[in-house]
């Protein structure tokens, strides 16, 4: 379903480049639970942008369904994002001025939907914030926040989530809940690809990448 094919992605920076993904090559199958394992730096968050379309590879190819991303135009690849990928952001990334159900629907911008307002109310009561529909971001609880941020992600019913340390700023009681979530999408036959540096989503996962200096790490 995923594939990247020698993609390299090197930063320019003051002091000089900085290469975050050195010749990546993967296969993710359809219907895959994959963590991304790997410490801070290690080019975790750079490979997930690189997979959802948000940030151009320096070389290689990127594709899904055999889609090349990188080969489509600007608009192009935002409408193919928003119909197949949802992302779940470890700083939240929710609009400060919106509320919750303002958050969530706003996922759905890109693509036509006339149930829209239904499956947004859906998600509020099936993810425990119905009590915080009207709520600012700045009136929730992280775990608040992650929860809205991950119904945000599922709004277009998309075939693959991309989640950047979903748990990280999260208390175990959250950091289950948020983990369930993604697992029951799997099982529902969604693609989960989730980067993190702990341990507590092993158990979930069908297969782990181990990623240290921008490389895939075969040692595990």
């Amino acid at each position: 379903m995923i594939c990247l094919e020698n993609v390299v992605k090197t930063y320019r920076t003051r002091r000089g480049d900085v290469t975050a993904l050195s010749n990546i090559s993967l296969r993710i199958q359809k219907g895959e639970f994959v963590i991304i394992c790997g410490p801070s730096g290690s080019g975790k968050t750079t490979l997930l942008m690189t997979i959802a379309g948000m940030l151009r590879p320096t070389s290689g190819v990127v594709s899904i369904e055999q889609n090349n991303l990188y080969a489509m135009s600007i608009r192009a690849r935002a409408k193919f994002r928003a119909q197949n990928i949802g992302f779940v952001f470890q700083m939240f990334h929710l609009v400060p001025y919106l509320n919750v159900a303002e958050n969530v629907v706003l996922a759905g911008g890109a693509v036509a939907n006339k149930n829209r307002k239904a499956q947004t109310r859906e998600l509020i009561n099936e993810f425990g914030l119905a009590g915080r529909n009207y709520h600012k971001p700045s009136e929730l609880s992280a775990g608040e926040k992650q929860r809205t941020a991950v119904a945000r992600a599922l709004l277009n019913s998309p075939k693959i989530i991309l989640a950047d340390e979903p748990t990280g700023n999260l208390d175990p009681e959250n950091a289950t809940s948020v983990l369930g979530h993604l697992s029951e999408f799997h099982r529902s036959g969604g693609t989960v690809i989730l980067a993190t540096h702990g341990a507590e989503a092993e158990r979930f996962a069908d297969r782990i990448i181990y990623l240290r200096n921008g490389n895939v790490d075969n040692t595990g």
